[in-house]
């Protein structure tokens, strides 16, 4: 069993900049992948950006140029880089890990994006 902890979402204004982590811990053998998700109000959840192991790296066409995934398998750790943010960034952030035997999601942290 793998449990997620998202943090550092919060409130800031258009165009500032937030770095979400996610820290992972339990029974861990390899991470295969992390991912983050957000959902807005009234809104399907989405992925947002994806790093799998082999360097594979995606992004949603609304976040490229302005999100960096990164990830610190050493350490058991995944975060989101997010700059110039925008009002429609706001949401619940979730991250996401692939990790023998299924997958597993944090709790979310909310970002709220003032205009």
């Amino acid at each position: 069993q793998v449990q997620l902890v998202e943090s550092g979402g919060g409130l800031v204004q258009a165009g500032g900049s937030l770095r979400l982590s996610c820290a992972a811990s339990g029974r861990i053998l390899s991470i295969n992948s992390w991912a983050w998700y957000r959902q807005a109000p009234g809104k399907q959840r989405e992925l947002v950006a994806l790093s799998a192991s082999g360097g594979y790296v995606k992004y949603v066409d609304a976040v490229k140029g302005r999100f960096t995934i990164s990830r610190d398998d050493a350490k058991n750790m995944g975060y989101l880089q997010m700059n110039s943010l925008k009002s429609e960034d706001t949401a619940v952030y979730y991250c996401n890990v692939v990790s023998w035997p299924g997958d597993y999601w944090g709790r979310g942290t909310q970002v709220t994006v003032s205009s």
